[in-house]
C-alpha cells in the first residue's frame, strides 16, 4: 500500500511539474501553438516577426555581398562576402521552410513592424548607389553598410532571444548574433576602425 502511495506522489508532482511548466511558457510574448505539420515544436508571434523580418533582410544582404562578385575588391574582402552569401542564403531556406509549416507568409506587410522599429534594413536606393562603385570607393561604402547591416541582424536576433520560443530559431538568433558580431568585427579591421 505505500509503494501505491509513493507512486501516486510522483504522478501528482510530474503533472503538477508539467502544469506549471506549461503556465511559465504561456507568459512568453504570445502563445506558442503548434506548427500545423503535427510536430512537437511550438512557435509564437515574435518567432514568426523574426523569420519574417530577417528573410527580408537576409534578401538585402544577398544583394549587397553578390555585388562583390563583380567589382574590383581585396581578395578578403571577397572572400568575406561569398561566406556570407552562403549562410545566409541557407539560412533564408530554413527560415522559409518554417513559415511555410507554420502557414504564416515569408514577408509581412511593410509597416507590419513598425512597433518594433520597423524593419531594420537597409535602404533600395543605397543598395543601388552601391552598385554604381568599383574599386576603393566600392569597398568603403560596401563595408561600412554591410556593418550596420548586420548590426541590425543582431538586433532582429536579441528581440528574438527575448521572447520567442521556437528552439530552431532562438538557437539560429544566438548563431546569428555572434556570427554577425563576428563579421562586423572583421569589417571594422579591413576598414581600419579595430
Amino acid at each position: 500500500m505505500r509503494l501505491h502511495v509513493s507512486a501516486s506522489r510522483s504522478h501528482v508532482f510530474a503533472l503538477l511539474s508539467l502544469v506549471t511548466a506549461m503556465l511559465l511558457a504561456g507568459c512568453a510574448a504570445a502563445p506558442a501553438q503548434p506548427v500545423p505539420s503535427g510536430t512537437s515544436a511550438v512557435y509564437n508571434d515574435t518567432d514568426v516577426m523574426f523569420a519574417q523580418m530577417m528573410v527580408a533582410h537576409h534578401g538585402q544582404a544577398l544583394e549587397m555581398v553578390r555585388l562583390a562578385r563583380t567589382k574590383t575588391v581585396r581578395e578578403d574582402v571577397r572572400t568575406l562576402a561569398a561566406a556570407i552569401d552562403v549562410t545566409e542564403a541557407d539560412e533564408t531556406k530554413t527560415m522559409q521552410v518554417w513559415l511555410q509549416s507554420w502557414n504564416r507568409p515569408a514577408t509581412a506587410a511593410a509597416d507590419a513592424h513598425e512597433g518594433h522599429g520597423g524593419a531594420h534594413g537597409t535602404n533600395a536606393d543605397d543598395i543601388a548607389a552601391l552598385a554604381t562603385y568599383d574599386g576603393a570607393e566600392f569597398e568603403q561604402r560596401f563595408l561600412n553598410m554591410l556593418v550596420a547591416h548586420q548590426h541590425n541582424a543582431v538586433e532582429i536576433a536579441r528581440m528574438e532571444t527575448g521572447s520567442g520560443v521556437n528552439p530552431g530559431a532562438l538557437d539560429l538568433a544566438r548563431r546569428i548574433t555572434e556570427s554577425r558580431t563576428a563579421e562586423i568585427q572583421q569589417m571594422l579591421g579591413y576598414l581600419g576602425k579595430v
